[in-house]
């Protein structure tokens, strides 16, 4: 598992085992590392830091970075200072997506795993963030305002044929999200029900559906677990707790059961490689 931990407001990346033996720290510069992802054979992370000063006036934003799994053999990518954010991998390995305000506004750019062929992707004068690769490659999942609030779209891989898988409008994709493993479901929290809800959308034209449906409650951050249920953060007990459900809403299921708030355990998963 990687994942990031402040400590007196530095942020650096970490790696662990799985049960949480073997804590190593893998950055250690004053700047702020954030945002680490595995690549699909492990053997790497990429990852955004502000080491070299480019911050666009965001919080977590600066280059593009990937290093090897223990720490060595860090290399830059991206050289514009314009604010580059939201890298993944795709999941054949050889393609590295990332968010850049280098051309006005927030665009979804792809690039080769060293950092050649950067190129724009939505070419929007609106805003696109989050993107991610299905499963199988052939598609790429991001958010955008281009139709006044926050869709979920699904595009080629060159950009080309944008779809609004959401259509409403409520804000949708406020929270994480990430493809089912069979490509053909995407949950994503959604405003449409009042309160954030969780929903998924079928990539067949399936509409939303509401798996969650609690007004007196918020439901956020919804990722897939390897056993097919949808993990994510809810209120609903008074407190934020890691809760499970199974697609078609059944199964119910408080993960953490403590009167803290459990909400870092999300983003923490979202960081784990199979």
């Amino acid at each position: 598992v990687a994942f990031v931990l402040d400590v007196k407001g530095n942020r650096d990346i970490y790696r662990m085992n799985a049960d949480g033996t073997e804590v190593r720290q893998l950055t250690t510069t004053p700047a702020a590392e954030t945002s680490p992802r595995w690549s699909p054979d492990g053997k790497k992370i990429v990852f955004i830091s502000d080491r070299d000063g480019s911050n666009a006036g965001r919080v977590a934003a600066g280059e593009v970075y990937t290093m090897a799994a223990d720490g060595t053999a860090v290399k830059r990518l991206t050289f514009l200072e314009k604010g580059e954010d939201d890298p993944s991998w795709s999941p054949d390995g050889r393609t590295i997506l990332f968010t850049s305000q280098r051309d006005g506004n927030q665009e979804v750019y792809a690039m080769d795993v060293d950092g050649s062929d950067q190129r724009n992707l939505t070419n929007s004068p609106a805003l696109d963030w989050n993107p991610f690769f299905s499963p199988d490659n052939k598609k790429i999942g991001f958010v955008t305002t281009r139709d006044g609030n926050r869709e979920i779209y699904a595009m080629n891989p060159d950009g080309s044929s944008p779809v609004n898988l959401t259509n409403n409008p409520a804000d949708d994709g406020s929270g994480m999200f990430t493809w089912s493993r069979d490509g053909k479901w995407l949950p994503f929290t959604s405003t449409r029900a009042g309160k954030r809800d969780i929903f998924v959308v079928g990539l067949d034209g399936t509409p939303p559906r509401n798996l969650t449906n609690t007004p007196d409650a918020e439901e956020d951050d919804p990722v897939w677990l390897p056993d097919g249920r949808i993990l994510y953060l809810t209120d609903r007990d008074g407190n934020w707790e890691l809760y499970a459900v199974n697609l078609d809403g059944t199964g119910l299921t408080n993960l953490t059961h403590n009167p803290a708030n459990d909400t870092r355990g999300i983003r923490l998963y979202q960081t784990a490689a199979d």
